[in-house]
C-alpha cells in the first residue's frame, strides 16, 4: 500500500503566503543590529577602549568614549530601522491586498496572506495573480487566458496560458462546483501539466474577464520568491580608501602609544630623574612592572583612541541617505510624460557616480523608444514604403497594372495579418452593443501582442479561422500559424529571423529579399522574413494528428513539439520582409556625446543582429562616420579567433596617429565570437578593446553581458563600471556592474527593482553622473579628509602635553570636551558642507563634461591628498600647542590682577583655539554658501562659547569633579589670550590659503579654471568686471585671454566668490608686506 494508514498521516506543512523582505522583527532588532554594527573595525575598536576603561584607571573617563559610541550605534540603528519599517510596510500592503477564495461553495473576500496551498482563488482582469496558480478555468471558450510578465521579466508582450483542465472544467463557475475540491480525484481531469498551466505570481491577466486556479506555491516558495537574489554587496572605491585610512592611522595610534610607553619608562629609568618621596613606588608595583607596562600601554592608547574618528562613520551613512532625496527631487530628472522620478534604491554608491570609466548599456528600450513603427517592406523582391498610411513600391506607379503582383500583395498582407499572437480589445462594458457606442462610433482598440514587432505590423495592416499555432522559441526563431481560409482551404503563414526562414524556402525571390533585409538592417531596421505553405487536406489531416500526440506528450514533451514544428515547417514559399523602425531617444547622441568628452567609454550590448546593431550605433552616435571600424564576427574556432585578435592588435598599434591627429577605432564582436575570446584570449581581447574608443557587442545572451562586464572590472586597472538597461535580461549585467542603472520601461519593473538608481531616459545619465555624481564624491572625499584632519588636530597637542608632564597620563582637555568634540562643537559644519557644497554651478557642470575627468580615478581621495591633510592636521597641532605654549611659556601672567594660568586654563585655550580653526577651514573649502552653512559654521563657534561659559561658570551638582569652573571666564577674561586666539588661527590658515593661490596659479585643473571664470571675469548679467584687484587675481589664476572668458563663462552666482575673495585679500597682504 503506497498511502499510510488511517492515524498515521501526518498532513504536510506548507508555506504561508506572507512576502517577507525586511531584515528585522520587533524581537531581533536589537541583537541583529548590534552584531553588524559591532562588525565594523572602528565601532569593535572603540567597544574595546570603552573596556578598557571599565577595567583599568585610565587617564579619562568611560563616558568620553562610551557617550560618543552609544551617539553613533544609536543614530546608526535608528536608520537602519527606519528602512526596515518601509520595507515592513510595503510588504503589509502586499500581503493584505484584497482577494477572492472559493470557499463552501462561494466565493470569500480575505486578504493575500491567508490564501493557503489547495486554495482555489479567483482572478479578475487587470489583476495580479497573488501566489503560482495552476489554470483551472478560464471565460473563454477554449479555456485560455492571456498574461503579461512586464513585472517579472520586463517583456510587455502577451502570453497565452491553458488551463490544466479538459475543457476548462466546462469552464468551471457553475456555483463554485469543487465545493469538496480532492486533488489526487482532480489529476485524472489535467491535461498534462507543463508550464503553460503555471501562472506566477507578480503576472497580470489581460484581456480575459476572469479565471479561476488552484494555489501550488505560496509566499516564499513561490517563483518570484525564490528568484530573488541577494545582491553582493557593493563597496565604493570611497569606502575602500576610508579603510585605508583607517588602518594608517590605527597605526599612528600604536606608534604614539607605544612611543609614550617607552619613553615613560626610559625616564623612570634614571636615577638622576627619580621620583620625589610623596610619588615613590610600593614595592608591589616594582614586583609587577611587566603588568604596570602593559596598563599605561592601555591607558596611552585610551588617551590617543580619538584620533580614530569614530563619528566618521555615522557622518557618512547621514550624508549618503540625505544626500540621495536630491536625486529624486531634482525636476531635470522627471519625466513629465510618464510621471516617473528618478529613483535611488541603496545610497552607498552615490559617490561612486563621480567615479565612472565604463559605460554598458543595452540598446532596445535603453537607447531606443521600444516602440516599434513599420517603415518598409519587401514583397516578391519588390521593395516597398509605407507613406502616409500606404504601401508604395519602388519602380512602380500606383496605378501599375499587375494582377500577380496584387495577388502576392494581398497573400503577403494575408501572411501579416494572421501569422500573430495579437489580442484586440475594446474598452467596453458588458453591454449588448458589443465594442460600438450609442451614437456610432467605435470604441479605441487596445492591442496586445508576444511581441512589439508583430504588433506594429498588425497596426499597419487588417481576419480567417485560427486552427494551430505554433509557437516562438529562440532555438527555431520564428512561429506559424495555420489557419482555415473561407474557401476552405488550410494554409501555413510562417515568419521569423532570416536566418530561419531562407533555409527553409524553396521558391520565391529568395536572393531578391536577402539582399533587401541586409538594406533594411542598414537603416537600423528590424527585419523579418514572411513565408507560407498550402496543405492538402490528408497532409493538414496528418500534421493535426501529430500535433496532437505532441502537445498530450507526458514525457520529452518539448523535443517532440520541436521534431513536429520543424516537419511542419519546411518546403515554405517565400513571400517577402518587413522593416520596422526602433524610434531613438530624445537626445541619446548628445549622451554618448558627453559621455566620450568625460573619458568614458561606452560599450553597447545587444542581442540585435551585426548590421542592425551598427546602423543603430552609427545613428545613435557610439560610432562616429569617420572612425576605423573594426571587426570580430563569425568566428568558429580558437585558432582563427586568435589570429583575428592578433591582426586587430598589430593594425590598432600602427594606425593609432595619422596626420598629427589620433585615429579612432571602433570594435564589432558578436557573441560566437565573444565566447571564444573569452575562453582563452581575455588578455588578448582586452587590449584590443582598451585601444578602441567603442566597442559594440551583438547577438549577446544575458549572461555574456555579466562575463563582459565582470572581465573589465577585474582587469588590472579595475575600472569603475557603470551598466544600464531596462529589461530582465540586462539584470544580471546591471548586478555585476559596481554601479547599476535601471529605465523605467512602459511596464517592466525587473531591471529598476535590481538597480541601485532608475530613471526614466538614458539623456538623464549625464546629469547623473556629471552633476550628481561629481556632486557627492567632491563632498564625501573632503568630508573623510577632513575627518581624519579635524581629529590629528584634535589629539596630537594631547601627545604633545605628554612631553612636559613627564608622560603622566595627564589630560590636555577636559573629559565634557573630549566627549562632545566630534559629536557637537564640529560635526554639524561638515554635514551641511556635504549636502549642500556646489563648487562649480551645475549647468557647468553638466555643459562641460570635460570637468568629470578632474575627480576620475579618486583623485581627491589618493595618497598626495590623504599625505596633505595629515600634514596639514600635524603642521596646525603643532602651531595649536607651542603656539599657546609660547604665548604662555615663563610663566606669564596675562591677568590683570596678576594671576597666572593654570594647567586646565592652557588646556582650554589650546581646545578653542583648535575649534575656531578646523570650523574656519571647513568655511574655507566652502565655495556654495546658503543660509544653512552660515547658521551652523558661525553658530557652531558661538555654540562653543556659550556652552563653556555656561559648564565653566555654574556649579552643576550632578558633577563629581569640576575642575573647569571659572576656568573659560577667566580665560576670555585676559586680552592676552583673545590676541593669541585670532593670532594663532591665521597662523594656520595663511599658509593653507597661499598655498591654494599658487596652486591655482602653476597648476589649476579645469575645475579650478571654471570657478574663476565663474567669479571674476563676467558679472551676473555677462557683463565684464571694471575692478582692477579682481582683474588683476583673474589674469593671475587664469591665463586665458578675456575673449575665451567671455565666450565660456555663464553666469555666476556671487556665492561661489566666497573663497576667492578670501585669496584676494590675503594676496593683498602680501602687497602691503612687500
Amino acid at each position: 500500500n503506497r498511502f499510510p494508514q488511517h492515524g498515521h498521516y501526518v498532513p504536510q506543512k506548507f508555506a504561508d503566503n506572507r512576502i517577507i523582505s525586511s531584515k528585522y522583527t520587533v524581537w531581533n532588532f536589537v541583537p541583529k543590529n548590534l552584531f553588524e554594527q559591532f562588525r565594523r573595525v572602528a565601532n569593535f575598536y572603540f567597544l574595546i577602549i570603552f573596556l578598557v576603561q571599565l577595567m583599568i584607571d585610565t587617564p579619562t573617563s568611560p563616558i568620553t568614549s562610551g557617550l560618543p559610541l552609544f551617539f553613533v550605534i544609536t543614530v546608526t540603528a535608528i536608520k537602519q530601522g527606519y528602512e526596515d519599517w518601509l520595507r515592513h510596510k510595503a510588504d503589509n500592503e502586499v500581503n493584505g491586498a484584497p482577494v477572492y477564495v472559493v470557499r463552501s461553495g462561494g466565493l470569500v473576500k480575505t486578504r493575500s496572506k491567508n490564501i493557503r496551498v489547495g486554495d482555489i482563488v479567483r482572478v479578475a482582469k487587470d489583476e495580479t495573480f497573488p501566489v503560482d496558480l495552476v489554470l483551472l478555468s478560464s471565460d473563454r471558450v477554449d479555456g485560455s487566458c492571456h498574461v503579461t510578465t512586464a513585472s517579472l521579466d520586463g517583456e510587455t508582450n502577451l502570453k497565452v496560458w491553458v488551463t490544466a483542465m479538459e475543457n476548462g472544467a466546462a469552464n468551471f463557475p457553475t456555483k463554485y462546483k469543487p465545493t469538496s475540491f480532492k486533488m489526487r480525484i482532480c489529476l485524472f481531469l489535467f491535461r498534462p501539466l507543463g508550464p503553460e498551466s503555471l501562472l506566477l505570481r507578480g503576472a497580470r491577466l489581460k484581456n480575459t474577464k476572469e479565471i479561476f486556479g488552484v494555489a501550488v506555491y505560496t509566499g516564499m516558495e513561490t517563483k518570484m520568491a525564490l528568484n530573488y537574489k541577494s545582491k553582493s554587496q557593493k563597496r565604493s572605491a570611497v569606502e575602500k580608501s576610508m579603510n585605508s585610512f583607517l588602518i594608517i592611522y590605527l597605526m599612528i595610534l600604536l606608534f604614539e602609544a607605544i612611543l609614550s610607553t617607552i619613553l615613560k619608562y626610559a625616564w623612570q629609568a634614571e636615577e638622576k630623574w627619580d621620583e620625589p618621596w610623596y610619588n615613590e613606588k610600593t614595592e608591589h608595583e616594582r614586583n609587577s612592572s611587566k603588568v604596570i607596562f602593559i596598563s599605561d600601554f592601555l591607558a596611552f592608547l585610551v588617551l590617543y583612541n580619538f584620533i580614530i574618528p569614530i563619528s566618521l562613520y555615522v557622518t557618512v551613512e547621514m550624508q549618503k541617505f540625505l544626500g540621495s532625496f536630491f536625486i529624486g527631487w531634482d525636476l531635470d530628472l522627471y519625466h513629465e510624460e510618464t510621471n516617473q522620478r528618478a529613483q535611488v534604491n541603496t545610497s552607498d554608491l552615490n559617490e561612486e557616480l563621480g567615479q565612472v570609466e565604463y559605460v554598458f548599456t543595452d540598446k532596445t528600450g535603453t537607447l531606443t523608444e521600444n516602440e516599434m513603427q513599420f517603415r518598409e517592406c519587401s514583397i516578391n523582391g519588390i521593395k516597398y514604403q509605407e507613406v502616409n498610411g500606404k504601401l508604395t513600391p519602388e519602380g512602380f506607379s500606383e496605378d501599375s497594372p499587375d494582377g500577380n503582383r496584387h495577388n502576392l500583395e494581398e497573400l503577403f498582407l494575408k501572411a501579416v495579418c494572421l501569422c500573430h499572437t495579437v489580442q484586440v480589445n475594446a474598452d467596453q462594458t458588458d453591454s449588448a452593443d458589443g465594442p460600438w457606442h450609442a451614437n456610432g462610433i467605435i470604441s479605441p482598440l487596445e492591442y496586445y501582442a508576444s511581441s512589439p514587432d508583430e504588433k506594429a505590423l498588425v497596426e499597419a495592416a487588417s481576419r480567417y479561422k485560427l486552427l494551430h499555432v505554433l509557437e516562438f522559441d529562440p532555438n527555431r526563431r520564428r512561429m506559424s500559424v495555420i489557419v482555415e481560409s473561407p474557401s476552405g482551404e488550410k494554409l501555413l503563414f510562417t515568419k521569423g529571423a532570416e536566418s530561419s526562414i531562407l533555409p527553409r524556402s524553396k521558391s520565391g525571390e529568395i536572393d531578391k529579399t536577402r539582399i533587401h533585409v541586409d538594406e533594411f538592417a542598414l537603416k537600423g531596421l528590424r527585419t523579418l522574413c514572411i513565408a507560407y505553405r498550402r496543405f492538402t487536406p490528408e497532409e493538414y489531416q496528418e500534421i493535426g494528428k501529430r500535433l496532437h500526440e505532441a502537445r498530450t506528450a507526458l514525457q520529452q514533451r518539448e523535443e517532440r513539439l520541436a521534431d513536429v514544428f520543424n516537419f511542419i515547417e519546411r518546403d515554405l514559399e517565400l513571400l517577402g520582409a518587413t522593416g520596422v523602425e526602433d524610434k531613438l531617444q530624445e537626445k541619446v547622441q548628445e549622451t554618448i556625446e558627453a559621455l566620450r568628452l568625460a573619458g568614458i567609454k561606452v560599450w553597447v550590448l545587444t542581442g540585435d543582429k551585426h548590421e542592425t546593431a551598427v546602423s543603430v550605433s552609427l545613428s545613435c552616435g557610439h560610432f562616429h562616420r569617420t572612425m576605423n571600424i573594426l571587426e570580430l564576427v563569425q568566428h568558429k574556432s580558437d585558432s582563427t579567433c586568435a589570429e583575428q585578435l592578433r591582426q586587430l592588435l598589430t593594425l590598432l598599434s600602427l594606425n593609432r596617429i595619422k596626420e598629427d591627429h589620433v585615429i579612432q577605432h571602433g570594435l564589432v564582436v558578436d557573441g560566437t565570437s565573444l565566447s571564444l575570446a573569452l575562453r582563452e584570449h581575455e588578455k588578448l581581447f582586452m587590449e584590443v578593446c582598451k585601444n578602441c574608443s567603442a566597442v559594440l557587442c551583438c547577438r549577446m545572451a544575458p549572461l555574456q553581458k555579466a562575463k563582459v562586464v565582470r572581465l573589465l572590472k577585474t582587469s588590472p586597472e579595475k575600472p569603475i563600471t557603470l551598466a544600464i538597461g531596462d529589461g530582465a535580461n540586462d539584470v544580471s549585467m546591471i548586478q555585476e556592474a559596481h554601479v547599476g542603472i535601471g529605465i523605467m520601461g512602459k511596464e517592466g519593473r525587473q531591471a529598476v527593482r535590481n538597480s541601485d538608481y532608475a530613471i526614466a531616459r538614458f539623456k538623464f545619465l549625464s546629469k547623473l553622473l556629471f552633476v550628481h555624481g561629481h556632486f557627492y564624491y567632491i563632498r564625501i572625499a573632503t568630508l573623510v579628509q577632513y575627518f581624519f584632519y579635524k581629529n590629528v588636530c584634535f589629539i596630537t597637542p594631547q601627545f604633545l602635553y605628554q612631553f612636559f608632564c613627564l608622560f603622566s597620563q595627564q589630560t590636555l582637555y577636559d573629559s565634557v570636551y573630549l566627549t562632545l568634540y566630534n559629536i557637537c562643537f564640529t560635526s554639524l559644519p561638515v554635514l551641511i558642507y556635504s549636502l549642500f557644497e556646489q563648487h562649480v554651478h551645475p549647468h557647468v557642470l553638466q555643459s562641460k563634461p570635460v570637468l568629470y575627468r578632474d575627480i576620475s580615478k579618486n583623485a581627491h581621495l589618493g595618497f598626495k591628498p590623504f599625505l596633505y591633510w595629515t600634514i596639514l592636521g600635524f603642521f596646525h597641532a603643532f602651531v595649536f600647542f607651542y603656539g599657546s605654549y609660547l604665548l604662555m611659556g615663563e610663566d606669564t601672567s596675562l591677568l590683570g590682577n596678576g594671576q597666572m594660568f593654570g594647567n586646565w586654563t592652557f588646556g582650554t585655550l589650546v581646545f578653542t583655539v583648535m575649534v575656531i580653526t578646523v570650523t574656519m577651514k571647513m568655511a574655507l573649502e566652502t565655495h556654495f554658501w546658503t543660509w544653512i552653512n552660515h547658521f551652523v559654521t558661525w553658530g557652531s563657534i558661538v555654540f562653543y562659547f556659550i556652552f563653556s561659559l555656561f559648564y565653566g561658570g555654574i556649579i552643576w551638582p550632578f558633577l563629581h569633579t569640576q575642575d573647569m569652573y571659572f576656568v573659560f571666564v577667566q580665560l576670555l577674561s585676559s586680552g592676552s589670550a583673545w590676541f593669541a586666539i585670532i593670532l594663532i588661527v591665521v597662523a594656520c590658515l595663511f599658509i593653507d590659503v597661499v598655498k591654494k593661490v599658487l596652486y591655482r596659479h602653476l597648476q589649476p585643473t579645469s575645475t579650478e579654471k571654471a570657478q574663476v571664470m565663474l567669479c571674476f571675469c563676467i558679472q551676473p548679467d555677462n557683463s565684464l568686471r571694471n575692478d582692477f584687484s579682481e582683474i588683476c587675481l583673474c589674469f593671475l589664476l587664469f591665463s586665458d585671454s578675456y575673449e575665451e572668458v567671455i565666450q565660456q563663462s555663464p553666469n555666476c552666482s556671487n556665492s561661489y566668490c566666497l573663497w576667492f575673495h578670501f585669496s584676494a585679500f590675503y594676496l593683498f597682504i602680501l602687497f602691503l608686506l612687500n
